[in-house]
């Protein structure tokens, strides 16, 4: 007895994961709106649009300056850094607007357009006239009155406006990204907790049944059978719990943990319980979550061999056909069982719920599992369509 304590309580911890996990009492980060408003973004969209109102302007530019050699044009066309500059400056603006409602922002990002077309107008006057005075003495014969200023004023209050527009629609797309890529983050949190509750409520069912047998078998002084089917039990525990609950394993890997139960109850039932398996090779290949078909033999032994006194079998078949894999637990039934299996598995059962839970968890309502009794046995299918294949 003593033995069998120990056994579990070295095995407890390390099999149910009771690792310490730190916690923090602080507030958890979330990332601010303005985050969403990427500098490397609105630097690339900023030299992408004013290289190209660049090359839309280079004809008015090079007749502007005709006559005149190259060095003036170049001249001319290095403002747009200027330019770029200065949008970026205004990018400021409209990065700092974004939590402000659309009464304070439309108005404020408006304002930084204006200044930043005023700026851009008034570099232009003064950099002509000290190009004029220092560089390229043709330049004083650039127009330089109101009227340039007012058509550059013009044209720069429409580019900076487009570029205060590339702006916003780079962090609406940045944060609709985000967006969807947490909200699909959450939809999978919850798809695989939902996966993790439902096959770890398999084990505390299980190891209930389990430790229920363990005590009769002690009260009954069968002591060695008790340490023998503790034994198996940590081994399965073991092999259950490490188990990722929300991946796909080969069904040969299910069976073997499936076989793992069965050894644990054959300490218990004897030759009461007799097991045939025939997977076909294909069948063994499918990728199935882990936990599957252990619950309808559960389901078999509680309701079959637990019920009677004779020898029970029970059948574990799989095979594929056309695409579709097909699982099969039947165990036979006497006269005083069937009726209490008719009654027990109406409601399918916690294991049975489980089962189907999973399946439509995890391949939708294109997998079912349907259970009954048909010709003197109780009969579990599990149908999965498009299974897929380990490699």
């Amino acid at each position: 007895m003593n033995m069998m304590v120990n056994m579990m309580a070295r095995d407890s911890l390390p099999a149910f994961r009771q690792d310490a996990i730190p916690t923090s009492r602080g507030i958890a980060h979330v990332p601010s709106m303005k985050s969403h408003a990427r500098w490397t973004e609105a630097l690339r969209s900023t030299v992408m649009l004013w290289s190209f109102v660049l090359i839309v302007f280079m004809p008015l530019i090079i007749q502007r300056h005709s006559g005149e050699s190259w060095t003036s044009i170049a001249i001319d066309c290095s403002t747009v850094m200027v330019s770029m500059s200065i949008a970026m400056v205004m990018f400021v603006a409209s990065r700092e607007t974004i939590g402000m409602g659309p009464l304070a922002r439309l108005p404020l990002r408006a304002g930084a357009v204006l200044l930043a077309a005023w700026a851009n107008t008034t570099f232009d006057l003064f950099f002509q006239a000290w190009v004029a005075d220092n560089v390229i003495e043709a330049w004083r014969n650039l127009p330089a009155g109101f009227q340039r200023s007012y058509s550059s004023m013009l044209n720069y209050i429409l580019v900076f406006g487009v570029n205060m527009i590339l702006f916003h629609v780079n962090y609406v797309r940045r944060a609709s990204i985000m967006q969807a890529r947490q909200i699909a983050e959450a939809n999978m949190a919850a798809h695989q907790a939902q996966l993790a509750a439902l096959r770890y409520q398999l084990n505390p069912h299980f190891l209930f049944n389990s430790l229920n047998s363990i005590s009769a078998l002690i009260v009954t002084g069968r002591n060695k059978d008790a340490e023998a089917m503790t034994d198996r039990l940590s081994s399965f525990l073991r092999s259950s719990l490490n188990a990722d609950p929300s991946e796909l394993i080969p069904l040969d890997e299910e069976l073997a943990l499936t076989e793992e139960y069965l050894e644990i109850e054959s300490v218990r039932f004897g030759e009461r319980l007799d097991v045939s398996v025939d997977c076909k090779a294909d069948a063994c290949a499918a990728l199935v979550p882990s936990f599957l078909v252990q619950p309808l033999v559960e389901n078999a032994v509680k309701h079959g061999v637990a019920r009677s006194s004779k020898p029970v079998q029970i059948e574990i078949d799989a095979e594929i056909s056309e695409g579709s894999l097909r699982i099969t637990v039947a165990n036979c039934l006497n006269e005083k069982a069937e009726g209490d299996e008719l009654r027990g598995n109406q409601g399918a059962g916690v294991g049975l719920e489980n089962v189907r839970r999973r399946l439509q968890t995890v391949f939708g309502k294109r997998a079912s599992l349907t259970a009954g009794p048909a010709g003197g046995r109780f009969v579990a299918t599990i149908r999965i369509p498009e299974v897929t294949l380990a490699n």
